[in-house]
């Protein structure tokens, strides 16, 4: 059976933007409309840093070990992770769809499925760890075609 079918949403995502893309056609002429488009500002984690990484007092004299200081590049991309799952739940809830294709970064993937709920789990039909978000719509359907469904 065919993962993409006409009706099936494919979520695209990296861990700054994201698209909902609903299928219009089938599995062998794979159409994708855009349903929604989520971005996030995330400046890289220097510029966000308000200040240096801290230093602590070892145990020898005059010594201090450097303290890693928090990430907020990264804390972004997991809480972007975080708000997608609850868009797809909203639409999940809703009825809006009822097939789904996870496309995502692996890391971004992960943090997705962590968070994503029971009504969207059972609604994913594929998950493909791969980064397509910067990639225009056609070259997406092709890969996944090629992805869903390599004899064809």
């Amino acid at each position: 059976m065919a993962v993409l079918t006409n009706g099936t949403w494919v979520l695209i995502a990296d861990g700054e933007k994201a698209l909902f893309l609903r299928n219009s056609v089938d599995a062998i002429s794979p159409a994708l409309d855009v349903v929604r488009k989520n971005e996030q500002e995330n400046p890289s984690d220097y510029d966000q840093s308000a200040n240096r990484p801290g230093r602590k007092q070892d145990t020898g004299v005059g010594q201090s070990s450097a303290m890693d200081d928090t990430d907020w590049h990264e804390l972004a991309k997991e809480r972007f992770a975080h708000e997608l799952a609850d868009t797809l739940y909203k639409y999940a809830h809703r009825g809006d769809f009822q097939r789904i294709v996870l496309v995502a970064a692996p890391h971004v993937l992960g943090d997705l499925r962590q968070h994503l709920h029971k009504e969207v789990q059972d609604k994913v039909v594929a998950e493909i760890p791969n980064d397509l978000a910067n990639h225009p719509l056609d070259a997406v359907e092709k890969l996944l075609k090629v992805e869903l469904d390599p004899k064809l």
